[in-house]
Order: C-alpha cells, then sequence, then structure tokens
C-alpha cells in the first residue's frame, strides 16, 4: 500500500522510490505537517501498476534506536544501500506487515525515523553534541521558537544540532550556511518547557548528519486548510507520475529491474510540475497553494542573507572498520585515561556514569568510546571537538579522542596540584591561628596577658592620666569608654568608637609649651631671618613685652598684607622659633569645604575632625603658631563657605568655646597665635578682615634688596649648590643691575631664582674647566648667565613729555609701579591761535558762539574697569569747569599736534587770561578727546588717578606739557578735593626706581609718607595738596602760591 497524498511518497516516486506505511497512524513527519495527524486514505500500489519488485518495504526495526549494519556499534542507522529487498508476491498478505492494534507514541525511542532530511536547524555555541549524549539548551530567537512550537504540536519534535563557527554573532539561529559546521547532530525532543520569551529544550542525539542547504518552511496552516478539491488534484497528479513511472520501466528489459529504480527524467519531473499548475488553474485555487505543494519537490536556495531555519540534511555513516589490535590498543587507553581522570576528581565519576549506557559495554564500542571520551572534555578547544565529531574513519576519531582525554587528564592533574598547594596553605593559616587563639587564652589565664579590648582601653586612660581635661570632656570620654567595653571587637561600631576616643585622648589637654619672653633674643632671631620688615617685628615684639608685663600669654591674629616674594609666610616661622612656640601651616587657597576647617560629622564613613584639631594633635601643645596662607583666596562651593567658618575660629571671644563637628566637644583655642596672609584685602569679606589686626608688608626697594641678596640669598645659593666665596664673586653692580633690568617685583622670588641661575652656570663652569676660581660676576658679563634684559626702563617717555600725557603712580597685588595717562584731540572742533591783536580775539568770540551749541566725545581706551572709567568722567568734568572759571592758562597756548610741540617755548611762565582760559574750557567741551593708558593687556581699575587724569587733560587743552620728572597719585572730586588714596609706600619706590624727583600726594597721606625709611625718601621732592588748584601751578611749573606746601 501506498499512502494516499504522501509528500514522501511523491519524493520516492521522484527518485524511483516508494514509501511504505505498516499501519494507519502517520510515521511520516512530512505528512504529519500536510495532514494535520489526520488518518490518511491507503492507495492501493495497483493504481500504479507498479510489480512488486519495485516497491521498497521498511522494516519496524528501521524505526529502532539501534544503528549501524546491525550491530550496536553503529552511529547512524540503517545504510539505505544496504537495506533488504522484499521478494514476496504483492498479492500475497503474508509478505504485507500488519498494522499494529495500538500505534506506538510518536516520542518514544522505537518511532525515530531512521531519515528525516528536513529539519529545523538549531544553532549552539561551545562545543557540539555527539550522538547519544544529552543536552539542555535554551532558545530565544522568536522564528525559531515558533518553528519548534509548531513541530512539537504536529508530534514532530526532531532537529538538527550545528555549532556555529568561531567569531560569529551569538544566536540561535545562523543568518547563513558560511556561520555554521556541516556535520551535526540529528536529536529529538523528548522533553521541553516553553517559558513564554525562551523555551528549553532537552534534547536527545541520535546520529551524525550534514547539512546540504537550507529550505523554504511549508507553509503548514494552508496547507491544513486545503479544500478536498484540492487535496484530490494532488493525489491525481501522484497517480499520472506513477503511471509514467510504470511506463518507462516496462518498456526496459526485465534482466535490468532491480530493488532499486532510476529516477524518472527531467521531462517527467516538469510535467509533474505543468500538471500541478494546471490542475490549480482548474480547481480555482491561487498560486501560492501550488507553489507550498511543491517545495520539497524543487531545490529552493536561499541567499547568503536569509537566516538558516530549516535545512536539508543527510546522514552520515562511519567507514568500514576492523577490529584490529591497534583500535583495541586505542580503545584500551581511552578507557584507562578515563578512569585516571575519574580518580582525580570524583565529579568526573558522576558524568561518565551519566553518559554511559546501562548494560553496555563501552570498551567494545569503540564509536561510542570515541565519542564518550570527547564528550567528557572540557580542555580540548571547539574546533577539536568538532572535528571528532566531523571525522568518519574510526581508527582518526579514537585518535583524535585519546589526545582530547589526554589534555583533560593534564588539566585535571593541574587542578588537583593547585588546589593541594591552596588547601595546604590554608591549612597552616588555620594552624597559626588556633595556636594563637589558644596562646592568648593560656597568656588571659595566666595574667600574663588582658583581652584586647581592655587592652585598648588601659591605653587610652594612660594616655588621660598626666593631661588636665575639662570635666565636660571627661564624662563624654568616660561614656565612651563604658560604651567600648560592651561592643563586639568585629562590628563597625566598635571601630567608630575606638577612633573617636582615639582623637580625644590624643589632645594635648592643659599642655602649653614654655615661652620666651626675652625681646632681645627674640629681636636677634627675627634680624637673622629676615632683613627690612620694621612693622611685623615691632608688632611681635610688643606682643612679646605684653606677655611679659601680664605674666601670661593670649592669642592674637595677625594678617600679613603684602605683594608676593616678601616674606610673610617665612617670617611667621621666625616668629614661632624666637617665641618657642610649636608651628603649623595649613593654606586655604581655593578652599571650598567647611569641613577642613570645622571636621566631618562622626555618621559619615571615614570621617575626622577638621585641620585645627589635626594641628593641635600634630603639636600636642595648646599655644601653637598656626599659620593660615592665601586667606585672600578663599572659595565657595556647595560644602558651604569656608570663610564664614572662620569667622569663629578667628574670634577672640568665640574661639575659647571652638566647637569641632567630629569631636563634638568644646576646645579652648584662646592661647593659639593666628596668622594670616594675604595679597590684598578686598577678596576678604569685610566681618572677617574685622576680627584681624592687619600689618601691611610692603615690597622691597633697590637698597633692601642688594642687602637682602648679600646676607641671605646669594650664600644660600652658593651654599645648596657646594661653592664658597673663594670661588665666587658677585660684584655690587652686577646685583643692582640684575635688580634693576630683571628683577623689579616687589618681592625678592624672582632675584632669588636669578642668582641661583648664576650659581649653577658658575657651579658648570667650574666642573667643566672652563674658567679657574675665583670667578667674577659684574654688570659687563652678567648676560652671559642671565641673558638679556628684560626692563631697560620703567619710562614711556624721557624727561620731557608731550602736551596730554602724565606719569601717574599705581598700586597693584605685585607692589607700585608707574601709570602714563594719555589723551589727544581726535578732531577738534575749531583751531585757533592766540594773538596780541583784538581782530584776532573777536573773530574767535564769534567762532566760539558758532559751536557753542556742540558736545564732543570722550574716548577711553586701556582695558579699565568701572571705577576707574568714572574716575575718567569726574575728572573731564572738572577739567572743563576749572578751566572754564578763570583759572591761569598760557598766553601763548595754540592747539597743535602732540608731535610738533616746541619744547623750548613750553618752557615760558603762565599768566591769568581769562579768555584764554575760557576758550581752553571751549575746546574741553566740545573736542573728540581719546585718553589711554597703555599696556592695555593689563587689567586696570582703581581710584587713585584722578589728579593725573585732570592734568592730561588741562595739558592737552592748554598744549602744554607738565615740568618733567613728575608723578602724581590721588582721587578727585567733582568740587575739585583731593582724596587720599592707598599705597604710598609701593608707590613711592616705584617712582624712585623710575628717576622721579618731583611727588604730588594728597595731604591726608602725609603720615604715611613720613612713616618711610630716611634712604627711601632721599632726593624726592614732595608736595601735599588738599584742592586741585594747587597741582596746577606745581605742574606747570608756576610761580608757587603760599597755600602750596613744599617739603
Amino acid at each position: 500500500m501506498l499512502r494516499k497524498g504522501c509528500i514522501n511518497g511523491l519524493r520516492a516516486l521522484k527518485f524511483g522510490k516508494v514509501c511504505y506505511i505498516q499501519h494507519s497512524k502517520f510515521t511520516c513527519a512530512p505528512c504529519i505537517a500536510y495532514f494535520g495527524g489526520q488518518r490518511n486514505q491507503l492507495l492501493d500500489t495497483s493504481m500504479l501498476k507498479l510489480p512488486s519488485s519495485q516497491i521498497q518495504f521498511i522494516p519496524k526495526n528501521a524505526f529502532s534506536t539501534s544503528s549501524g549494519k546491525g550491530s550496536s556499534d553503529d552511529d547512524s542507522g540503517i545504510d539505505p544501500d544496504g537495506l533488504p529487498t522484499s521478494n514476496t508476491n504483492e498479492s500475497d498478505p503474508s509478505s504485507t506487515p500488519l498494522p499494529p492494534a495500538v500505534p506506538p507514541l510518536a516520542l518514544s525511542p522505537q518511532n525515530i525515523p531512521e531519515n528525516f532530511p528536513i529539519v529545523p536547524v538549531i544553532a549552539i555555541s561551545g562545543s557540539p553534541l555527539f550522538p547519544k549524549f544529552v543536552k539542555m539548551i535554551e532558545i530565544t530567537d522568536p522564528r525559531l521558537i515558533t518553528l519548534i512550537r509548531r513541530k512539537i504540536k504536529l508530534n514532530a519534535p526532531y532537529a538538527g544540532i550545528f555549532l556555529k563557527k568561531p567569531n560569529t554573532e551569538q544566536s540561535d539561529v545562523a543568518n547563513s550556511m558560511d556561520e555554521l559546521h556541516r556535520v551535526g547532530t540529528f536529536v529529538h525532543i523528548p522533553e521541553w518547557d516553553d517559558l513564554g520569551s525562551k523555551i528549553r529544550l532537552l534534547v536527545i542525539g541520535h546520529r551524525r548528519i550534514e547539512l546540504i542547504r537550507p529550505v523554504v518552511e511549508d507553509n503548514v496552516e494552508e496547507e491544513i486548510s486545503l479544500p478536498v478539491g484540492k487535496r484530490n488534484s494532488l493525489v491525481r497528479r501522484v497517480k499520472r507520475a506513477a503511471v509514467k513511472l510504470t511506463e518507462s520501466l516496462n518498456s526496459k528489459p526485465s534482466n535490468n529491474q532491480t530493488s532499486s529504480s532510476p529516477p524518472p527524467s527531467s521531462e517527467d519531473t516538469t510535467s509533474i510540475k505543468g500538471e500541478n499548475q494546471s490542475d490549480s488553474n482548474t480547481s480555482g485555487s491561487s498560486s501560492s497553494s501550488s507553489s507550498s505543494a511543491s517545495t520539497l519537490l524543487d531545490n529552493v536556495d536561499l541567499g547568503a542573507s536569509s537566516p538558516v531555519l530549516i535545512g536539508e540534511t543527510i546522514n552520515l555513516y562511519h567507514d568500514l572498520y576492523e577490529n584490529t589490535q591497534e583500535i583495541k590498543a586505542l580503545s584500551a587507553e581511552i578507557v584507562k585515561t578515563i578512569r585516571d581522570i575519574i580518580s582525580l576528581n570524583p565529579v568526573y565519576r558522576e558524568n561518565v556514569l551519566a553518559m554511559l549506557q546501562a548494560g553496555q559495554r563501552v570498551a567494545d564500542n569503540p564509536v561510542y568510546l570515541s565519542d564518550l571520551g570527547a564528550a567528557m572534555c572540557s580542555a580540548g578547544d571547539t574546533e577539536e571537538l568538532q572535528a571528532v565529531l566531523e571525522e568518519m574513519n574510526i581508527h582518526k576519531r579514537l585518535r583524535l579522542s585519546l589526545n582530547l582525554v589526554k589534555k583533560e587528564y593534564e588539566l585535571g592533574r593541574l587542578q588537583q596540584q593547585i588546589g593541594r598547594e591552596v588547601e595546604e596553605k590554608v591549612k597552616q593559616q588555620h594552624r597559626r591561628y588556633m595556636l594563637s587563639e589558644q596562646l592568648k587564652v593560656i597568656k588571659k589565664e595566666l595574667g600574663l596577658e588582658k583581652d584586647d579590648k581592655d587592652t585598648i582601653v588601659e591605653k587610652f586612660r594612660m594616655r588621660l592620666k598626666d593631661l588636665t581635661v575639662p570635666s565636660s570632656v571627661m564624662e563624654v570620654i568616660d561614656e565612651e569608654l563604658n560604651k567600648l567595653s560592651v561592643l563586639d571587637n568585629h562590628s563597625s561600631e566598635f571601630n567608630v568608637t575606638r577612633n573617636y576616643l582615639d582623637w580625644l585622648t590624643a589632645l594635648p589637654w592643659g599642655v602649653t609649651s614654655e615661652e620666651h619672653l626675652d625681646i632681645g633674643q627674640a629681636k636677634k632671631i627675627l634680624d637673622e631671618d629676615h632683613y627690612g620688615m620694621d612693622d611685623v617685628k615691632k608688632r611681635i615684639l610688643e606682643f612679646i613685652a605684653v606677655s611679659q608685663l601680664k605674666g601670661s600669654t593670649q592669642g592674637k591674629i595677625l594678617c600679613f598684607c603684602g605683594p608676593p616674594g616678601v616674606g610673610k609666610t617665612s617670617i611667621a616661622n621666625s616668629i614661632a622659633r624666637a617665641l618657642n612656640r610649636k608651628y603649623f601651616r595649613f593654606s586655604v587657597g581655593g578652599m571650598s569645604d567647611v569641613s577642613e576647617i570645622k571636621g566631618h560629622r562622626r555618621t559619615y564613613v571615614g570621617a575626622m575632625p577638621g585641620k585645627i584639631i589635626q594641628c593641635l594633635k600634630k603639636t600636642k601643645t595648646e599655644n601653637p603658631l598656626i599659620l593660615i596662607d592665601e586667606i585672600d583666596k578663599l572659595g565657595r562651593g556647595w560644602q558651604g563657605d569656608p570663610a564664614s567658618a572662620l569667622l569663629e575660629l578667628l574670634d577672640p571671644e568665640q574661639n575659647v568655646n571652638f566647637l569641632d563637628h567630629y569631636l563634638d566637644v568644646t576646645v579652648d583655642l584662646s592661647r593659639v597665635l593666628f596668622i594670616t596672609t594675604a595679597n590684598q584685602l578686598d577678596t576678604i569679606p569685610e566681618p572677617l578682615r574685622d576680627r584681624m589686626e592687619v600689618i601691611e608688608v610692603s615690597g622691597y626697594v633697590e637698597e633692601e634688596k642688594l642687602a637682602i641678596a648679600k646676607r641671605y640669598l646669594l650664600p644660600l645659593a652658593t651654599r645648596n649648590c657646594g661653592l664658597d666665596d673663594n670661588r665666587l664673586l658677585i660684584d655690587d653692580n652686577a646685583i643692582k643691575r640684575l635688580i634693576k633690568q630683571y628683577c623689579r617685583e616687589s618681592g625678592v622670588r624672582n632675584l632669588q631664582k636669578h642668582i641661583e641661575k648664576i650659581v649653577r652656570k658658575v657651579a658648570y663652569q667650574l666642573v667643566n674647566a672652563e674658567k679657574d676660581p675665583p670667578i667674577l660676576v659684574n654688570s659687563d658679563n652678567l648676560t652671559t648667565y642671565v641673558g638679556q634684559p628684560i626692563w631697560t626702563s620703567d619710562r614711556l617717555y624721557d624727561s620731557i613729555t608731550p602736551p596730554g600725557v602724565v606719569m601717574g603712580l599705581a598700586w597693584t597685588s605685585m607692589g607700585g609701579s608707574v601709570l602714563y595717562i594719555e589723551c589727544t584731540h581726535k578732531k577738534p572742533k575749531y583751531f585757533y591761535q592766540s594773538t596780541n591783536t583784538t581782530d584776532s580775539h573777536s573773530d574767535s568770540s564769534s567762532d566760539s558762539e558758532e559751536v557753542s551749541n556742540k558736545k564732543g566725545i570722550l574716548q577711553v581706551t586701556g582695558s579699565l574697569g568701572k571705577v576707574m572709567k568714572e574716575s575718567i568722567s569726574i575728572a573731564h568734568t572738572f577739567a572743563t569747569q576749572f578751566a572754564a572759571s578763570g583759572a591761569p592758562c598760557f598766553s601763548t597756548t595754540t592747539v597743535i599736534d602732540n608731535d610738533s610741540a616746541d619744547s623750548n617755548n613750553n618752557q615760558e611762565q603762565c599768566m591769568l587770561n581769562p579768555t584764554e582760559s575760557s576758550k581752553a574750557a571751549l575746546f574741553l567741551q566740545e573736542s573728540d578727546i581719546h585718553l589711554h593708558v597703555p599696556q592695555g593687556a593689563t587689567p586696570k581699575d582703581g581710584p587713585s588717578a584722578g589728579v593725573t587724569m585732570v592734568t592730561a587733560l588741562l595739558s592737552l587743552a592748554c598744549g602744554k606739557p607738565v615740568r618733567p620728572n613728575l608723578a602724581m597719585t590721588g582721587e578727585i572730586s567733582l568740587t575739585g578735593k583731593v582724596l587720599p588714596v592707598g599705597g604710598i609706600k609701593e608707590k613711592v619706590i616705584a617712582a624712585k626706581r623710575g628717576g622721579i624727583t618731583t611727588i604730588i600726594l594728597p595731604e591726608a597721606n602725609r603720615k604715611d609718607y613720613d612713616d618711610l625709611a630716611s634712604f627711601i625718601k632721599d632726593d624726592l621732592q614732595v608736595y601735599f595738596v588738599q584742592h586741585y588748584k594747587e597741582i596746577f601751578p606745581v605742574a606747570f611749573s608756576i610761580n608757587l602760591e603760599k597755600s602750596i606746601i613744599q617739603h
């Protein structure tokens, strides 16, 4: 009997074979997929008109799990070429096996088909699956999950497991055939667990298969829903194909009839396809149904980019072999190695027992033994395991498997050795720990040692023995000690409490260092380390004198403000040495975290006290000298404002009970001497600045720098470089030139760098034998050591400046400097020239009337700040008012270009001329004036250049330059009042450095000038003024009035 409408039957016809069914239940998977498990209708073989010799019978044992050619060691089932053929008569009922009364289950071992070419393709990574072995896999690809679910539902739970090649995407589905190894394992799925987004499968390998090509999946749902007419059409096509096959066979000689007929010709196949299409058109069905039905009849080649979900496979059979002595030896060696592996690790025993079949002798089955050796190995790589699966020669397969198990044995032996060494170390550590614990117990029983907790508590109490701890603090310490005694040693709270007690008991409660109150000794120490700085030294000596009279010392808060490099930080260390106090320095420049000063809360992990408490613990005294450096550069962030935290610290009324966040107990800081340093006071908050006693530390003049270089810098540099006075001599003129042309800043830090540079080059010359000692450095060869000068002159102009240019004085954080104010007219509204005739005067008056309604423009450049721009506006307004009020002006004034000014004519005396004053006022009011401050790349701001700007504007309006070597400073008001300014010492030093002989200062700054050293005031002529009308005669060389005070 031939299954009616059987697709496999149709394929069998194509290749000259007939599919034979033993019972009415579908066992052919394509038929199950086509008819949906319905009971089929049988077609009598007589309808095909085939002789019985052409019908191939498939025995029942073909579906059993036993493989090979009748032996148990075959790995892929019955060889198709070796199948027995039936010679029985087709009319004999005994020759046709009867179907069983109860059909067996589809998933039972005896129902696994020997030939199942179309299978779902499952790609795996890691290691391949071998026949006769079990593997648990999970599938996450939605397309493959849908396919597996449908196959299981149709009672065809079979698949092909293929290993993916290295360096490919990790997925359950291969994107192309190139990503898979062609040799895999045919498996069936006895158990599965559908988890929704994924499906877990238990698969059992049965035989080796080779993937030939991918195929298009049958549209099962459409085929199940085909009407009866379309099914009959397919039956008719089968009948016609069978008739043609019969006719072709009968036309051949009878002696050529064998059990295996040749496949039909291509014309027959074409006719089948054509009839398929014609029948489909006749029945009115769509072309999709026809193409779906003929999917398995045609070769379908998918593109390289299409995923491989279903593939056509063929069974692979191992080569015939004889059980030779070599194969027996290889099998025995594999068995021996497996036994050695099992002896190394008992875990392998469970794995091997799970792989062995019950009641099977593995040593006598080299096919299964080779797969067993490869399946249990984890040391081999993927390619080696795949090579065992692909090898069809049993002898070579055994050798490959033996190589793998040998590697596995070496790996297991190495693991055992490492494990033994680790175990030995652990045993030694455990033994040492046990002995240590026993020793502690023995010592504790004998009274030789106390418990760790008791030892810690005793250590803390010993610290407090010689300290004078306040009662409030002692209560906290006792409470924490009691808490510590009941805590477990290994708890986190124990460590927190121990650290807290460690800080509390480490502070110097009541401990102070003995101070030296000898004024003479202190003055000697201060003079040894620093030259000058008389204000600072005098204040420290006053502090010592007060402490000596009072009999006790109190803390003070001093602030040293001055330019960089003047010795603010270094003198603090000298003060600590002079007072015999411990010295502690910390910088607050850029600090933005309050916890750096006040400490962290104890609740935080890694909390610690602030810098002040750390200072007390380090110095071990309650009266150290604490230097807070760069207080003018405090930062501010989301962690808080450190300047606000310093308010409590630097307030003598509050630091008696300073509270640190970590300690949470009050600490007395009233005996601490606080010294802060700053470059400028403007950036320090006013409440904080009010709590400090500010001492101005001004820059050094040339004489002071020369003395510092000879007394301190040069000996220090030669000592650090290994030189002495006999090898290097530096002339005073060389140092003076170094100060004037290389190191003009207020401090001496840059001067120290240049001196060290000279000493290093001299040391190189001595070592290299370029010169013989002593080496003399003078002003002539100075450039050989330090290069070309940086500054050649401080002045942009020589002794005489053109009209509209006046020298001012500035004060910055780097010290004092000269500052020129330049102004000129761009497009004057009118030009005039003074004459002695009345006609010219009348003409000028008429011209003035014509332009009196016009207003000039004042342009300002030079990177000036807001305050300085306001001073320029005030100066312009006052200069116009001053000129219009009948102030003295030059009788021969001519508004001309600055470059053509005749300096000889500018020396004539001034006289009062109201007409000329009116013209100067009109010029300032209606001309376009450009005022510029040189060095535009440097930002400038401040109120101290008002009088300089007024003088520059009047000089431009009058066309007369100011007197030579004149500099001035002071702020101007709208009414002409000259207001005081700061930085008098720095400005005077800068003026003297620039060769200035005449200086104009506000009257209110006379006291600042009187405090200067005599060598600074030498060769200077200074005028102190209260109103600008006192400046005008001095600036333009007019006979001095009685109101001007000459110093």
